[in-house]
């Protein structure tokens, strides 16, 4: 008897101790997840966060309806950095202080620089940053959870393509920032694998649009194509003062730009931008997950277009809840991490994009679409004679 009690007792202790860390997981109760997010909710790129927010929350929104992940609801509490360095830590305190389980819908490379150092000192897992710095891939940052492909897949992509139509003389002109020189180093990267190298660098500081100084720069190299590295606003602004000074030469900019915005403010000298994008595009209703995103906006976001933005949002949210839905009950943030390394080529629903993630690889796609702007809209094209029209 006297061993069966000791026995009860050592179970009791256990499943004490058991409740008891379960209990003490932040952000986590028996009916809620608490996830967070700091982004560009105001400010020169406040488009880009509220459109990777808005497609992130539609899709939390589509899983609170059908009952949570096990059992559990995921809230979302989105706070502004304003896309500035200098008010990271002051939202990550928040999120600290909030008690999230797990943050998301990220937005910007300057932010991300700050994020990711402190994401990794307190094990906070970070799923899904609109960037593609190669800041977050190498190393391996154990916290942080990649989806999109990273801007030296874009970049690969652009200098390929040009390098096909014989466009060898590529330049520049950069945000002076973590963000425009991340971008800068792909673009360096593969053209050198052209035996090549930038023809004309031109910069601009963030949040401005005195951006002259910078197209002097690089036109006086002569340049037949420019990469514009910028969010919506200095980019538009680099166009059209560059047509209008008859400077024509072939511009491409990566994802991060805000394809809807950018067009939006270059009106008719948007036409023939060339911008990279990892997400389809999302009039590709045949694929069964931009079905469900279309619906899910129209649904909680009545009149609100469709944005490349919302969708890469979106579609950092579906990671997340995977990641949840692997982790089972006794849900931890060790656990969400080791869930997520266990997707291996995932079909989506997005057509060619396949989810692959591992213990050694956090980037989930390699996949780039490329699109030209016709008639005020993005087209994507493969043939890079395209461009060359």
């Amino acid at each position: 008897m006297r061993s069966a009690g000791w026995g009860l007792a050592l179970s009791a202790v256990v499943l004490c101790c058991t409740w008891m860390a379960r209990a003490d997981e932040p952000g986590v109760t028996a009916d809620k997840i608490q996830i967070g997010s700091c982004s560009a909710l105001d400010g020169p790129s406040k488009f880009l966060g509220n459109e990777t927010v808005k497609g992130a929350t539609a899709y939390l929104h589509l899983v609170n309806e059908k009952g949570g992940v096990n059992g559990r609801k995921i809230n979302l509490q989105a706070f502004d950095d304003g896309y500035d360095p200098d008010k990271t830590q002051a939202c990550f305190n928040r999120l600290m202080r909030e008690g999230v389980f797990a943050a998301g819908f990220f937005v910007g490379t300057p932010t991300a620089a700050k994020y990711v150092p402190m994401a990794e000192e307190h094990k906070l897992p970070v799923v899904g940053l609109f960037t593609g710095a190669q800041l977050l891939y190498s190393p391996l940052k154990h916290w942080v959870i990649n989806v999109r492909a990273s801007y030296y897949d874009e970049t690969h992509e652009m200098i390929n393509g040009l390098d096909e139509i014989g466009i060898k003389k590529v330049g520049v002109i950069y945000q002076d920032d973590a963000f425009g020189k991340a971008v800068l180093d792909g673009v360096k990267l593969a053209l050198e694998k052209h035996h090549s190298a930038p023809a004309g660098l031109g910069t601009f500081q963030r949040a401005s649009l005195d951006v002259d100084a910078g197209i002097r720069s690089a036109r006086a190299a002569n340049p037949q194509a420019v990469v514009l590295v910028g969010p919506y606003a200095p980019v538009a602004e680099i166009v059209k003062r560059s047509h209008a000074q008859g400077w024509n030469p072939v511009f491409l900019t990566v994802s991060f730009v805000g394809t809807e915005a950018f067009i939006k403010e270059a009106g008719k000298d948007a036409e023939g931008m060339i911008i990279t994008q990892v997400v389809p595009p999302y009039d590709r209703t045949d694929f069964p997950t931009i079905a469900m995103y279309r619906e899910a906006m129209n649904k909680f976001y009545a009149g609100a277009p469709p944005t490349f933005a919302s969708l890469e949002g979106f579609v950092d949210a579906m990671v997340m809840v995977e990641g949840i839905k692997r982790s089972g009950k006794d849900l931890t943030r060790a656990k969400l991490i080791s869930s997520i390394e266990s997707i291996h080529k995932m079909d989506v629903g997005l057509g060619k994009l396949v989810l692959d993630y591992g213990p050694e690889d956090h980037k989930g796609f390699d996949t780039v679409y490329p699109t030209i702007v016709k008639d005020g809209k993005p087209v994507v094209f493969t043939d890079w004679k395209t461009a060359k029209k």
